[in-house]
């Protein structure tokens, strides 16, 4: 199929989008990151990020996850006695002995999870502080924040507790990305299912609007055909006419980068979002399989970053280098003081609908 590029390139080719949805504190959707070169995906010796996660699972009860140290370079694989460490080393990997093991930190969140899930707070299991990463936004006060403190201090040091000063909630805001019944959001990556063109956004996106336009009023490109929300937060659109449908995604400054392939996050990875309301912006992963208690409802399973993002982000590209991640969830802060966004695993996405970034 022939991919051309589409006049109104950023509403289609780069899918920011607009119905964002609050993540951790002022929920402001990740932007997409700096239109810089991509960095190449984090190796040591022959092991690459993927490799060293699955050797941390193969390993089992020994290891607490891995992750990429940007500062030594090197991808580190936790464990907590010596031998683990010794089968870590021979394989290429960095080892570091921590106190505790992943089914212990996934044992605290599934506590977490059953005894606090109150809207406005998130958690994830961060592999380089060793521990569940708890975020309780501003409305989480009085009776809900007694709750969590104490299930909280119930986990002993498995568990560290942070507040933020925002608050998780839907957002509506406009710009020129992909419209529709008043709204817009960011479109994500554009694919192919059966031979025929498709685009992946938010799932908030897809419950809320059924026909997309390019422009604000325009004619109809596509149709949400299926979404998912809360649980997941990812939905697929069918494109209608002869709209142009590149595999790419825009960086803003009159460039766009190519997407070929869709991947994992890693913890400590370098990785950029693009959004229509914030343009581009990068981060770092800081924690995979994270929850998030939006008031509609909880999304589990998401990649954390420290990407900032403002309203109107929601449903745009979370990517490096060619490698398509994830699409925008919800976030907290601004990007002029910062924050944290949330991203729906892409290959989760694909495999649910079975098509392929293309």
């Amino acid at each position: 199929m022939k991919h051309r590029r589409i006049p109104n390139r950023r509403a289609v080719i780069a899918g920011a989008g607009a119905l964002a949805l609050a993540a951790t504190a002022t929920v402001t959707l990740a932007n997409a990151n700096a239109s810089q070169a991509p960095a190449p995906k984090p190796t040591l010796g022959k092991l690459t990020s993927a490799a060293a996660t699955a050797l941390a699972a193969k390993l089992k009860t020994d290891t607490a996850g891995a992750f990429y140290d940007a500062k030594t370079k090197k991808l580190v694989v936790n464990v907590v006695n010596e031998a683990a460490a010794k089968a870590v080393r021979a394989k290429g990997a960095e080892a570091r002995l921590v106190e505790h093991t992943f089914a212990q930190l996934d044992s605290a969140r599934q506590t977490l999870k059953s005894k606090a899930t109150i809207p406005g707070t998130s958690w994830g299991i961060d592999p380089q502080s060793n521990k569940v990463v708890v975020t309780a936004d501003r409305t989480v006060k009085g009776g809900k924040l007694d709750r969590l403190t104490k299930v909280a201090e119930s986990l002993g040091d498995k568990v560290e507790v942070r507040r933020s000063k925002g608050e998780f909630k839907p957002f509506i805001g406009g710009g020129d990305a992909i419209w529709g019944s008043g709204a817009r959001c960011s479109l994500g990556f554009n694919v192919v299912k059966d031979g025929q063109p498709y685009f992946l956004t938010a799932g908030h996106c897809g419950n809320e609007i059924k026909s997309w336009s390019d422009k604000q009023g325009g004619s109809a490109i596509a149709t949400t055909e299926d979404s998912k929300f809360p649980g997941d937060d990812y939905s697929l659109a069918k494109y209608t006419g002869d709209t142009a449908h590149p595999s790419e995604v825009n960086l803003y400054d009159g460039g766009a980068q190519k997407i070929t392939k869709a991947a994992e996050a890693t913890v400590g990875e370098k990785v950029r979002r693009s959004g229509s309301t914030t343009q581009v912006h990068d981060g770092t992963v800081k924690a995979l399989n994270a929850s998030v208690n939006y008031q509609e409802g909880t999304v589990e399973g998401l990649i954390q970053t420290d990407v900032c993002a403002e309203p109107g982000d929601s449903g745009g590209a979370l990517f490096d280098g060619e490698s398509a991640l994830g699409l925008t969830s919800g976030g907290s802060g601004d990007c002029t003081n910062g924050g944290e966004t949330f991203f729906q695993p892409v290959t989760e996405a694909l495999k649910a609908y079975g098509a392929e970034i293309g």
